[in-house]
């Protein structure tokens, strides 16, 4: 159903059948929106679409591996024709690897770039391809507070969201160039409570977690939402994310030595890993893997700073305000 006047919105969320992308999936059918859900596994896929019916949206399940610019082009034909014109792409694929550099090979390597970089790179053409023709659109990428300071264990994540600021610069100067309309924005994150910590290959001795504070993927969501609603370049979700990027702009040598120290014992739990787990790197793990991890207990459900981000200039004039006011009252 959708919400008063507003006309629903076809919306495409990549990797939505668990996790981040399946919040995002149920934050845009709360709207009434269209969602088609693209993933590659099935059943996570068919228990999202359900998901989104019952919230009030519209879904349209769509099995794909978003490392094949083909399988995406197709995916974006068939969402046109049967849902209507792309109004929001939302690039969030991504396979997670969880290793020291030189024990990833370089066919694990190549595929987490294949999906995290290259797979919002296909997804970016399919899109763009469209929205520009009509001069009208809204692309937006699912970034990290990673992308902009490099973890170990992570090297293969961290290129890949670094690359995709470089390729955004490109493309919204691009856009520029030609009057688009069409708007881009990166989305950054902080560590959340999805399955990725138990579906990623790992090669550690305890199993993965988020670097705390962790949230809740919900939070992450409503950005989405609100960024779809917005002509904002960037936006950093919680207050770890604006921590993360400073930190590193300011002390990157500091944070060096303190990831050096810090950034293996953060990323694992006390808890052995099972080297026979299955992992989604090459092929889903079966079944519905949900949207939340294992860490309901540490999770926060919503971050002070958000607002603050995404109304800095409602906030910005009220201080203004307050001010003057404050100075014409000390001149009476």
């Amino acid at each position: 159903m959708v919400r008063g006047d507003r006309q629903p919105k076809v919306v495409v969320v990549t990797g939505a059948s668990a996790g981040l992308g399946r919040a995002i999936a149920h934050a845009f059918a709360d709207r009434g929106d269209r969602v088609a859900l693209l993933a590659r596994n099935g059943t996570g896929l068919e228990a999202a679409a359900q998901e989104v019916r019952a919230r009030g949206g519209q879904p349209l399940a769509v099995e794909v591996d978003v490392a094949d610019d083909s399988q995406v082009e197709a995916a974006a034909e068939r969402v046109e024709r049967e849902l209507g014109p792309i109004d929001v792409w939302v690039n969030n694929a991504m396979a997670a690897v969880f290793a020291p550099f030189l024990e990833v090979t370089p066919e694990e390597y190549r595929r987490g770039v294949e999906v995290t970089f290259l797979g919002s790179v296909n997804g970016a053409r399919a899109a763009l391809r469209r929205m520009t023709e009509r001069d009208a659109g809204h692309l937006i990428q699912i970034g990290s507070s990673l992308a902009f300071r490099g973890i170990p264990l992570q090297s293969v994540y961290c290129a890949s969201k670094h690359a995709l600021n470089g390729l955004y610069d490109s493309l919204r100067a691009e856009l520029l160039h030609d009057g688009s309309r069409v708007q881009i924005t990166s989305v950054h994150m902080p560590a959340m409570n999805t399955p990725q910590f138990r579906l990623g290959l790992a090669k550690m001795p305890r199993k993965a977690q988020p670097v705390p504070p962790i949230y809740q993927p919900e939070v992450a969501a409503r950005a989405v939402v609100w960024a779809s609603q917005h002509r904002r370049r960037e936006i950093w979700v919680g207050a770890s994310t604006v921590g993360t990027i400073l930190g590193s702009r300011l002390a990157g040598g500091l944070l060096d030595h303190y990831l050096g120290r810090t950034g293996y014992s953060s990323q694992q739990t006390d808890e052995s890993a099972d080297p026979d787990a299955p992992d989604y790197l090459f092929s889903p793990v079966p079944g519905d893997h949900g949207t939340h991890g294992p860490f309901d207990d540490q999770s926060h459900s919503r971050s002070l700073q958000l607002p603050l981000s995404l109304h800095r200039r409602s906030l910005v004039a009220g201080l203004g305000i307050a001010g003057a006011a404050v100075a014409l009252a000390s001149r009476r």
